[in-house]
């Protein structure tokens, strides 16, 4: 008996053996298999090793008081920037300043907008004007044929809750707070996403509200004149200096940005301009350019990969050309020169031509014994 227990543990450690030589071998073989068979589809290959290629980190720094989105709303356009500048690398940050007088402006689209709605409101008011559908609340489900009982009704009941949800969280502390905000969280997400179609702005448009919502980080300036060139420049430089990214992103057309676009060129970094001005300063000092149109027809998208071939092709020749260094030539070929056994003569920085010209006063094929003989009386 104990001699079958003893041979079925040995025949159990002679196939556990053998399966790690198997698994080893099997190691081996994906690790030495050729280069040259090298194909991303094949099971044996994982994905990982192509999506692992590391890509650039992209800065988008947005001049506000020069480039609003006036034309378009503030969360599309910055959603679609977002979507052209990520052809480009890796988005990591998305900055943008303006003076308070940029937060305060209303376009004249919105204008309008506002205007017809205020039109409509009266002509249903008087019963003139009866909507097909009627007006949903987002957040309790109630249906209303007239917009300004249901705009009453939001501010009435759904404002209020989130005023008070806000208080409470402000004023509560530790971990109270925190299962506030969890407890809370669904509810506030719920009501923003309803107040932005229903309720009108008090200031301005939305405009910081909508870029933060697209992730957009928004700093508020004073209204001094440069105030907003001034603090966007200085970020950059920090940026640069910090190394955080290889790619600039400026949108703007201030030429006041020339310099700063020229030191990242001199830092060997990539730019790139988003503006309408057709041929301005900063379009040809940048690697690229594109305009708002270009931007929001996403004709900027497909254009991105055609200007990363040629930044490539670009590395590539810069790889391959050849800048003679008379300093480093010459302590790699000296060394053979000066070596003994070499059979070229060195001539040293004293010696003069004339000297040089004496010793080579004859033909090449006669000897120098035979020139002296010839030099004798």
């Amino acid at each position: 008996m104990l001699n079958l227990v003893k041979s079925n543990t040995t025949f159990n450690i002679i196939q556990f053996i053998r399966k790690i030589q198997t698994t080893f071998a099997v190691w081996g073989f994906c690790h030495f298999t050729s280069s040259s068979d090298w194909n991303p589809k094949s099971p044996v290959f994982h994905s990982s090793s192509v999506k692992g290629v590391p890509r650039k980190n992209v800065g988008v720094f947005w001049d506000l008081d020069n480039k609003p989105p006036k034309s378009f709303p503030p969360y599309d356009a910055a959603i679609r920037l977002k979507k052209a500048t990520e052809e480009f690398g890796s988005v990591k940050y998305m900055i943008a300043y303006a003076n308070h007088h940029a937060f305060r402006y209303v376009p004249p689209t919105v204008r309008a907008q506002r205007g017809e709605s205020k039109a409509l409101n009266g002509l249903e008011n008087m019963g003139i004007v009866k909507p097909d559908e009627p007006y949903t609340c987002r957040v309790c489900g109630r249906r209303f044929y007239n917009n300004e009982k249901f705009i009453n009704h939001f501010k009435q009941i759904h404002e209020r809750e989130q005023m008070k949800r806000v208080n409470q969280i402000e004023s509560a502390r530790g971990k109270r707070r925190v299962n506030l905000v969890a407890k809370n969280a669904m509810k506030m997400e719920k009501y923003r996403n309803a107040a932005r179609d229903i309720l009108t702005p008090k200031v301005g448009y939305g405009l910081m509200d909508e870029l933060k919502r697209a992730g957009v980080w928004v700093g508020k300036v004073s209204d001094k004149p440069q105030a907003a060139d001034s603090a966007l420049r200085n970020h950059m430089v920090d940026i640069m200096d910090r190394r955080m990214v290889e790619c600039i992103v400026l949108v703007s057309d201030d030429s006041d940005f020339v310099e700063i676009l020229k030191e990242a060129r001199l830092r060997c970094l990539k730019t790139v301009v988003v503006g309408d001005s057709n041929d301005g300063a900063l379009k040809r000092t940048a690697d690229a350019a594109f305009s708002w149109q270009e931007i929001m027809m996403g004709k900027a998208k497909k254009e991105a990969v055609s200007v990363l071939g040629r930044w490539k092709d670009r590395d590539i020749l810069k790889r391959l050309e050849w800048s003679f260094d008379p300093e480093t030539e010459g302590d790699l070929f000296r060394p053979e020169v000066l070596s003994e056994d070499s059979d070229f003569e060195c001539f040293l920085p004293g010696e003069s031509d004339a000297s040089v010209s004496k010793r080579s006063n004859g033909a090449w094929w006669e000897l120098e014994s035979s020139n002296e003989d010839a030099e004798k009386p």
